[in-house]
């Protein structure tokens, strides 16, 4: 893991606790009415997440979590993210932040569903709620 990962998962893990937590809990929401532990929906995941996301106000400071793991990597942004693509978008795993830096692509995912795919063929992928949010880093 190369340092500017590090710092910036440092910084979303130590100024963002809440950030993830809020991801977490509208997460939650989104797989509260199923009746199994998965959906095969992908889209009534994403859109439901970023729903709960925009009703809670966490869609809207992803963008300023972005901004500052990039400081934190030591790099600067060549533009002002905004809370849509390409800097945020919202996946049927949960919550993606991308910012391109010199080194490369900056992406913070935020994994609150996790796919399951079917031995089957033909089968559709399923989505499972994971036990919390998983945080991932990395320069692409």
């Amino acid at each position: 893991m190369s340092h500017p990962v590090r710092a910036a998962r440092r910084y979303v893990q130590r100024d963002h606790a809440s950030i993830v937590s809020g991801i977490d809990a509208c997460a939650d929401a989104v797989a509260e009415p199923w009746d199994t532990a998965r959906t095969t929906d992908a889209d009534a995941v994403a859109d439901g997440l970023h729903r709960a996301l925009e009703e809670t106000g966490i869609l809207e400071s992803l963008p300023g979590v972005l901004a500052g793991a990039v400081d934190a990597t030591g790099h600067e942004l060549r533009a002002r993210p905004v809370a849509g693509p390409p800097y945020v978008v919202v996946t049927s795993r949960g919550p993606v932040l991308r910012a391109t830096i010199d080194p490369g692509r900056l992406v913070i995912r935020f994994d609150a569903f996790e796919v399951v795919r079917d031995s089957e063929p033909g089968h559709p992928p399923a989505y499972r709620r994971r036990d919390g949010v998983e945080l991932a880093v990395s320069i692409e």
